[in-house]
Parts: structure tokens; sequence; C-alpha cells
């Protein structure tokens, strides 16, 4: 915990405005002049008490904590007991700042920003905590893998404790911010452009099951075919001396083959309109360009 008198009011202000970003409020005290404005009226604001409950729940889950609050501006008496309450129960070092808020004698701006400071620095240790907890769930868990994995290219903190709701709603703005400054048509438009219900869902996945079990029959014997061709090549008198060099050669990219299909309804999503545009390999116009004096023997 911070010592009271180590910080300056600006540099609070600085912090608690940095702390709710990271944090993920959105609410409408994301600026210095409203938050002073409701730091100013205190627990007659109901931005204040509005800031103050975002934190204490989404704070609670996270502590198992017991107090909560409840009550608005209008129920003073009880918003003060329940401050208090939530104060005793984390073990707040503002000792006057606890006796205050009960007897109703916290009037200034600096010990409203206190409170919330102390609030939005439990919230912080208490995720961090968390992800210490879990990381190695993170780790083992393939979900939370392309979770921290999306975090982390987007620039984004990673999800501490937070629930899954909330974490996707900052991937989504955040999307939605670096879409806006792409050039138009940088991205085509989707394939799938209907909304599916859960029963439409589910027929997709079976769909997509027996496909992927078909396509890995088929790439199994595709690379079984492969094995064979590249063992043929050692059958000869000249070869056999280069077993070991042929092997470290194919050895490496032979492991990198999968049978198994990567095709899922992730991809499904992020399909677009341009993968409609399949052109034949072995089409005319496509072998004009990849043609060779092998394929004239």
């Amino acid at each position: 915990h911070m010592n009271k008198n180590q910080l300056t009011d600006s540099a609070m202000e600085c912090d608690i405005l940095d702390s709710l970003e990271q944090l993920g409020y959105d609410g409408p005290l994301l600026e210095e002049k409203a938050l002073l404005g409701a730091a100013e009226s205190g627990l007659s604001s109901p931005e204040y008490v509005d800031l103050c409950r975002w934190l204490t729940s989404t704070l609670k889950p996270l502590c198992d904590l017991e107090e909560s609050i409840t009550s608005g501006p209008d129920d003073m008496d009880s918003l003060q007991v329940e401050m208090s309450g939530l104060l005793k129960e984390l073990h707040c070092p503002y000792d006057e700042l606890v006796s205050g808020v009960i007897k109703g004698s916290v009037r200034n701006t600096k010990d409203h920003l206190k409170f919330v400071l102390f609030l939005s620095s439990e919230l912080q240790a208490a995720q961090i905590v968390r992800s210490r907890g879990v990381s190695k769930k993170h780790k083992k868990n393939p979900v939370c893998h392309e979770l921290l994995a999306i975090c982390q290219t987007l620039n984004l903190p990673e999800p501490r404790g937070q629930d899954a709701a909330a974490v996707f709603s900052q991937v989504r703005d955040k999307v939605g911010n670096v879409l806006k400054d792409l050039p138009n048509e940088a991205i085509e438009n989707p394939v799938l452009k209907k909304s599916l219900c859960s029963e439409q869902w589910e027929k997709l996945h079976s769909i997509n099951a027996a496909l992927c079990s078909e396509y890995e029959c088929r790439r199994r014997m595709l690379i079984k075919r492969l094995d064979v061709t590249v063992q043929s090549f050692g059958w000869s008198d000249r070869a056999k001396v280069r077993v070991d060099s042929m092997a470290r050669a194919y050895q490496p990219l032979r492991h990198s083959l999968r049978p198994q299909s990567t095709v899922d309804m992730a991809k499904l999503l992020a399909a677009r309109e341009d993968l409609c545009n399949v052109v034949k390999t072995s089409s005319g116009s496509s072998r004009e360009n990849t043609a060779c004096a092998v394929n004239k023997v």
C-alpha cells in the first residue's frame, strides 16, 4: 500500500486515471476534470458512487469479499455503513478515512481520491495474485493461450482475473479502432454474413467434424506416399552412403506435417470473400507460370 504522504494531489489523480484505464473501466470519470468534480462531491455524487461500486463488484469475486456497495447517495446512512465496512474488511491503512466515512466527516477531495486509489490498487493487486495462480493453467489451456496471444497482438493488458465478457469487450473495441485506421477495402467482406442459432452451430460442428475426419484420412495417405517416395531415394548404391544426411534434411520437415485438420469455427468466422476465388493449380493459365523443364521430360 502507498504511504498517504508520498503523492501529491496531481500525481494521485494521474495514478488513478492510469489504473482505471488498465483495469478496463469505461465510465464517465476517465477524464481528470470529471474525476475531480465527482471526488469533490464525494458520496453525494452518483458518478463517484458508481465508480466505487464498479471497483468493489470487480474486486468482490477475486477476494471473496463479504461487504459490497448497494446503496446510493439517496440513502447516505446505509452508504456510509457499507463503505466503512468495506474499508475495514480490506484493512485500509487510512485510519482517518475509515472513521471519517462512518461519521460522515469526509468532506475534502483528497480523501475521496484516496478511497478510489486504494480500491483500484487493491483490485490491481488481486488481479496479479489471481493471474499468478492461473498462469500454469493458461499454458495448458489452449483457449487461454489464444486469448493471451490476442491481447499481446492488440497491445492490451493481460486479462488478469477479468471475466470473459469484459475481455472480449476490450478486444472488440480495440479491433474496431484498428479497423478505422485501415484504408477502405483493406479487408474483404466476410463469407458468413448471417447470425446462426445454436442449433445451426451444432450442425456446423458436426459437418466440420465429418470433413476433418475425411481430410485426416486423405492426408495420412499422402504423408505415407511421401514417406515411401523419400525412402525409395535411398535404395541406390550412391544414396546408401548419404542416408544420414538425407534423414537430417528430411526428418525436420516430415515432423512438421500433421494429419489432423486445423480448420475450425474460428477459421469460418475469419474467412473472407476472396477465399471463394479458387483457381486450380493445374489449370492452363496457372501452368503457364509454373511450367519448367522437368514437366517437358
